[in-house]
């Protein structure tokens, strides 16, 4: 039986990406007593290791927090899925594993914002030192790291043809992204290993739970975080958890309480600490403990708008899954070999580019797909089909996160507030424009491509716009709502500590004061190992 203290050095809250990177470094000092509670539960199922698998762990209870938005005007009133992982691994259990850092314009700027240590030439060799590179060791990468980061597994000829459209209409190929500046087309690197998925628990949780000063406690709830007011001001001292039926019990911090929860329910359990915007916390009959308006605001996430075109003359994963012949035969193929379509993420082809003339660095992203569906969970279409989804990698729309009841299981309010202006509009329509010129080239012409979404008969820039909001949906990319900075807005400094609250950080992709133009996963990879760093330079200093 598990005996389970209740006084720890260091609380970690959330056992995803960031969590799982805190655990591995905090308690790799024998001295210090971690506790990593995790909400969802183990990340043992079948599912999670195929990297196609996605399909089925999205929007599956068991693995997805299965969230919602609220009817978005932006959106033409639509209520999307906002899948977030749930166990081990959180999101980085059931994500696209592409490892995309961003640009280097996005840490340059974001260091320009006043945030000291967060520049490009300060995170990359952090993203290197995690890495462990298929290619080894350059000026761009490492292999010393837990991260494993390989090639795709599978081709198709399409994607290939694609690839040649791109750079016909001006995007260049390219050998990978990854080095400061994307501009270009490239084959998608990716988080695993041998053809399986390589997530955050595999990478760094999983090698150290055999430390004894390591615990992890899954299935466990945490209802807010503790807050003692004393003469220095408000300090966490801890976090309420409750696992199963039980009554929650207080679990001590002696240095540091820590939320790795996310975008989505860090700033929530910050709300029902107390600790936000005033006139929430009082709506949910809370004390306010911490006066900080930007808990929650700042939610900033990537629109991708999903266009699908038949093609012929080639085959696409849809009649391979339409068929019992196509699935058996993708299957034996893994089985015996890991490789095939069971080894594909979601996307395998990705392109970078300018929205327009004034954009000094890619603002838009396609992530090409050789399929086709109608939303996730659907069945594939029956015919022949790719998806090239467009999105806009530095929206100006803000949305919000805001806990509806101190239930800390009962969702939040999720509202992106997508194309709420007219920057973002512009770029959604630039977006579909460029798409049917690349799919208007000489290299995709023997494939005979018709577009089918949003379809020919949409011309005017109303009507793709409208389109657009018939189409577009989350890239599950959310981040920004406990921003870093030193503004009225700013919800935790440069060394990632609450403003007005000592003993309490928030380390994950909520931090992010501007969106990475980019996938997230890598760099909240990074955000985890530079605040771990923060957490044991003071230790340190404390002690010394």
């Amino acid at each position: 039986m598990l005996v389970v203290m209740t006084n720890y050095d260091y609380i970690i809250v959330g056992a995803g990406t960031a969590g799982c990177v805190l655990a591995n470094r905090l308690s790799a000092n024998p001295d210090l007593q971690i506790l990593l509670i995790e909400s969802g539960g183990q990340d043992d199922y079948f599912w999670i290791d195929i990297p196609v698998g996605y399909l089925y762990t999205i929007n599956n209870p068991r693995t997805d927090w299965c969230f919602k938005t609220i009817a978005e005007p932006g959106l033409n009133h639509r209520e999307i899925g906002y899948a977030r992982g749930r166990g081990l691994g959180g999101s980085s259990s059931i994500n696209a594993m592409i490892y995309m850092r961003g640009q280097q314009s996005d840490f340059d700027q974001w260091a320009a914002l006043g945030n000291r240590g967060w520049s490009w030439d300060d995170v990359l060799p952090i993203f290197k030192a995690s890495e462990n590179y298929q290619h080894g060791a350059d000026a761009f990468h490492g292999d010393q790291g837990e991260l494993r980061v390989e090639e795709r597994r599978v081709n198709w000829e399409i994607l290939d043809a694609w690839q040649s459209a791109a750079a016909e209409k001006g995007i260049p190929t390219i050998d990978e992204f990854n080095r400061g500046d994307n501009f270009g087309c490239a084959y998608f690197q990716m988080n695993q290993r041998k053809g399986k998925r390589w997530s955050a628990s595999k990478a760094f949780l999983r090698p150290v739970l055999h430390r004894s000063n390591l615990t992890v406690m899954t299935q466990s709830h945490v209802h807010q975080v503790a807050i003692e007011q004393g003469d220095q001001g408000p300090r966490a001292t801890g976090v309420w958890v409750s696992k199963g039926n039980n009554a929650p019990t207080l679990m001590t911090a002696t240095r540091e309480t820590i939320l790795a929860a996310g975008a989505v329910a860090s700033p929530q359990l910050l709300q029902l600490s107390g600790i936000g915007d005033p006139t929430l916390i009082k709506r949910l009959n809370n004390e306010v403990e911490v006066a900080l308006p930007g808990v929650g605001q700042n939610l900033q996430d990537h629109l991708q708008i999903r266009t699908i075109y038949k093609v012929q003359n080639t085959t696409t994963l849809n009649p391979r899954v339409n068929s019992l012949f196509g699935k058996a035969a993708m299957g034996l193929e893994y089985l015996l070999f890991k490789t095939g379509p069971l080894t594909m993420p979601p996307s395998q082809l990705g392109a970078f580019a300018m929205s327009d003339a004034e954009q000094l660095t890619p603002n838009m992203e396609w992530h090409v797909q050789p399929l086709s569906l109608d939303q996730f969970g659907s069945p594939l279409h029956p015919f022949n089909a790719i998806t090239p989804s467009v999105c806009n990698l530095r929206p100006s729309s803000r949305g919000s996160v805001e806990a509806v009841s101190n239930d800390p299981l009962a969702a939040p309010r999720i509202a992106p507030n997508y194309l709420s202006t007219p920057e973002d509009e512009a770029v959604a329509v630039a977006g579909l424009k460029r798409t049917r010129e690349i799919m208007s080239a000489e290299a995709l012409a023997p494939f005979a491509p018709e577009e089918w979404k949003p379809g020919p008969n949409i011309v005017s820039d109303e009507a793709l716009l409208d389109a657009a909001r018939d189409l577009g949906t989350t890239i599950f990319h959310p981040v920004g709502t406990c921003k870093m900075g030193q503004d009225a807005d700013a919800v935790v400094n440069d060394r990632l500590q609450v403003h007005g609250c000592s003993g309490l950080r928030v380390v994950d992709a909520s931090i992010m004061p501007l969106i990475t133009s980019g996938n997230t996963n890598a760099p909240t990879v990074m955000i985890a190992e530079q605040g771990a760093a923060f957490i044991l330079a003071d230790a340190n200093q404390a002690g010394s």
